[in-house]
C-alpha cells in the first residue's frame, strides 16, 4: 500500500504549512500530495505552487468538482501542469452534490448523474489524447454547442497544446453502489470517502470483486499519532458533522446516506437535525466515536500499527493520509515500510 498526503482545500486563508508538508512527504517517500475544493481556494493553483517546490511527488486533485468548469477546461488544467510537474498530474473529479452546485456554482445539478458523469470524462479523455476534433452529441455536454441558443458556428476542435501524457490517470470520487460501479468501469482510479477497512460491501459489488489491473484505490483518512483517542477523533468529528450536517439537502445529502449505509442511520439524521438547527457543537459530538475510528487511523503508536493492517488487507492502494503534522507522516512512513518489509 502507497502513501499520500491529502492537503484538502483552504480555510478563512491560505494554508502556510502546505508547501513544507508536502516536501516533508516527498522526503519521506510518499507517493502523491492531493489538494481540493469547495466554494474558495481552487484545487489547481495550490497544486501548481506545491510543483514548483517539489520534483518526484506526485500532483493529485481530490477532487476538483465538474461542475466548476468546463471539462475541456479541466483538461486544459492538467495538460498544462503535467507539462510542467514533468508527468506527476493525477486529476480526480467529483460531481459535489445540488446544494453546491447550484447554490455556488449556479448550474442545475443533473438529472442523471452517471450520464452527466461518463461525458464529462469522455471529453476530458478525448483532449487528453488528441486523436481528432473533440466531438460529443451529448445530454449535458455538447461538442460543439447545439440549440437554440447558440449560434450555430462552433467548430469542433482539437487541443493547440500536445498533452505530455494522453493516458494521464483519471480519477473519481463516487458513493453510491451504481457510481463506484461505473467509475470502475471509466476511470482509472477511485477516491472514496468514509472508508471503513470492515465493510467494503457498501460500496457494492464492484468493489468486492476483482478490480481492473493497476486500478487505483485511494481512500482519504485522518491520520494522527496520539495518546488521547478520543481528542484525536475531534476534528474526524468536526468534518463530519460538517459534511453530514451542512454539505447537503436534509432531503438530498449523499454523505448522509453513505452514513446510513454503513450502519450509522438514525445517528446520521440526528447530526443533520442539530446541524441544520444552528447547533453545531451539538451537532459533532452526536457523531459516534465509533464511526468517527472507523474512518481514521487515530491513537498511540502501537494501536495504528495493528489497525493499519487492516486497511492493507481489502483493495485500498493508496492511503491518502490527512494530517498536518510531520512526526504523523514519519511514523506513518515506518509503519508501512514495516508492513512491506514483512511481505
Amino acid at each position: 500500500m502507497r502513501l499520500g498526503v491529502a492537503l484538502g482545500y483552504w480555510g478563512r486563508g491560505p494554508s502556510a504549512g502546505d508547501v513544507g508538508l508536502a516536501r516533508e512527504a516527498e522526503r519521506l517517500g510518499y507517493r502523491s500530495v492531493w489538494t481540493a475544493e469547495s466554494w474558495g481556494s481552487d484545487a489547481f493553483t495550490p497544486l501548481t505552487w506545491i510543483a514548483a517546490h517539489t520534483s518526484t511527488i506526485r500532483l493529485g486533485t481530490a477532487v476538483a468538482q465538474m461542475a466548476a468548469r468546463s471539462p475541456t477546461t479541466t483538461a486544459m488544467h492538467a495538460l498544462t501542469l503535467d507539462h510542467l510537474s514533468g508527468g506527476r498530474v493525477m486529476l480526480g473529479l467529483g460531481l459535489s452534490g445540488p446544494q453546491v452546485v447550484e447554490g455556488w456554482y449556479g448550474r442545475p445539478f443533473p438529472s442523471s448523474p452517471l450520464t452527466a458523469t461518463r461525458e464529462y470524462v469522455d471529453v476530458v479523455r478525448q483532449v487528453l489524447r488528441r486523436e481528432g476534433p473533440v466531438r460529443l452529441d451529448g445530454r449535458f455536454h455538447q461538442l460543439p454547442h447545439r440549440g437554440g441558443d447558440g449560434t450555430g458556428l462552433g467548430k469542433a476542435l482539437k487541443p493547440i497544446t500536445h498533452p505530455l501524457r494522453a493516458e494521464l490517470p483519471v480519477l473519481l470520487g463516487a458513493e453510491g453502489p451504481k457510481n463506484v460501479a461505473q467509475t470502475v468501469r471509466i476511470a482509472d482510479g477511485w477516491l472514496p470517502l468514509y472508508w471503513a477497512p470492515s465493510r467494503p460491501e457498501v460500496y457494492g459489488p464492484a468493489v468486492t470483486g476483482a478490480l481492473p489491473d493497476r486500478f487505483t484505490v485511494a481512500p482519504m483518512a485522518r491520520v494522527q499519532v496520539c495518546d488521547d483517542v478520543a481528542a484525536g477523533l475531534l476534528p474526524v468529528k468536526a468534518m463530519l458533522g460538517f459534511y453530514i450536517g451542512g454539505m447537503g439537502h436534509a432531503a438530498r445529502n449523499f454523505h448522509a446516506d453513505l452514513m446510513g449505509r454503513m450502519g450509522f442511520a438514525q445517528e446520521a439524521r440526528r447530526v443533520q437535525e442539530l446541524f441544520l438547527a444552528g447547533r453545531r457543537e451539538e451537532a459533532v459530538r452526536a457523531v459516534p466515536d465509533d464511526f468517527a475510528d472507523e474512518i481514521s487511523l487515530v491513537g498511540p503508536r502501537q494501536r495504528l500499527a495493528g489497525r493499519l493492517e487492516s486497511w492493507r488487507k481489502g483493495p485500498v492502494t493508496d492511503l491518502l493520509a490527512l494530517s498536518p503534522d510531520p512526526e504523523t507522516l514519519r511514523v506513518l512512513a515506518e509503519l508501512n515500510a514495516g508492513h512491506a518489509e514483512e511481505d
